[in-house]
């Protein structure tokens, strides 16, 4: 791909998803300025309505004046039509002067309504993430517990280590994974089975890790390409259903995450995604390596 049309791709996409990201306050400010020109509006309206009840009444009264004269020529039936006729003009003269501020009322409190709406879906997807980071920090503390001890634990958990120290200041380093230590991964709240029950699995077992690599360098690509990826967007083109958290985690192209999608699906410590990959076992468990939510990192991106 041509590095201008690249660059110009990713420019497009990270001021559309800016645009979105500041939705909210677009449709407030909108909203305030919807409802303070319908009151300006309104007001300028307000003072001609006197000319016009004043038209309206001299109008009714010559028609009275005419009616009363008994004149052959002006019947009640033309007296009657003539009443309708001033109101009705009438009612359409004040349409017109106040129709401006009742459209500028109506778009002002469907932007305020509007925002209140984009507000309230993005609380709930934000709660739904932190609620499944909250639900595997308690599990994976759960395993760590069953293992080594609650005691060992909460002492981990609690108290500065030497190690975190050294972490801390950067100097520590981390050596090779050990792997008398591997156990078959339960997953993160994000991970889903790739499995008969989906539509993109084949019975032909070679080409299920085929097109799972293909989707994983697919999403890479747009990752690149646009600067971002949320994972909605790998769930539908896995043909996983989405979910809300999906809506707001993902990966970030130079965020403080990995910078790049990885489904685990070739993690050599892990047997499941061994056999797997050797075809000894028919589905396995994705465990996406999401950067986490990524509403709040938008401006990073460039």
């Amino acid at each position: 791909m041509n590095k201008n049309i690249l660059a110009a791709t990713r420019l497009a996409s990270t001021q559309v998803l800016k645009m979105k990201k500041n939705s909210p306050a677009i449709f407030f400010v909108a909203g305030v300025v919807g409802v303070g020109a319908a009151i300006v509006l309104a007001s300028r309206a307000t003072l001609h309505v006197e000319d016009v009840l004043e038209k309206a009444e001299s109008d009714l009264e010559t028609a009275k004046i005419l009616y009363t004269v008994e004149s052959d020529e002006y019947t009640e039936t033309d007296y009657r039509q003539d009443v309708m006729v001033v109101y009705a003009r009438t009612a359409g003269e004040l349409t017109k002067l106040y129709a401006p501020a009742v459209i500028a009322g109506v778009i002002g409190i469907g932007c305020l309504t509007g925002q209140y709406r984009i507000l309230s879906k993005r609380n709930a997807a934000l709660t739904a993430a932190y609620a499944a980071l909250d639900r595997s920090y308690r599990a994976y503390r759960e395993r760590i517990r069953y293992e080594i001890g609650e005691d060992k634990e909460r002492e981990l958990h609690y108290v500065a280590t030497k190690e975190q120290k050294i972490r801390q200041e950067g100097t520590l380093h981390v050596g090779s994974h050990d792997k008398s230590l591997h156990k078959a991964r339960l997953g993160s709240d994000y991970a889903r089975f790739f499995d008969e029950t989906n539509q993109n699995w084949n019975k032909v077992r070679e080409y299920n890790p085929l097109f799972l690599r293909c989707q994983q360098d697919y999403a890479n690509d747009r990752l690149n390409a646009k600067g971002y990826l949320f994972l909605n967007e790998v769930y539908d083109a896995l043909g996983m259903r989405r979910t809300s958290a999906g809506a707001v985690v993902g990966w970030i192209r130079y965020g403080d995450g990995d910078g790049y999608v990885d489904f685990g699906i070739f993690d050599k410590y892990n047997e499941d995604a061994r056999a797997f990959v050797n075809l000894l076992e028919p589905a396995i468990l994705l465990d996406f390596n999401v950067d986490g939510v990524i509403y709040d990192k938008i401006d990073m991106i460039e």
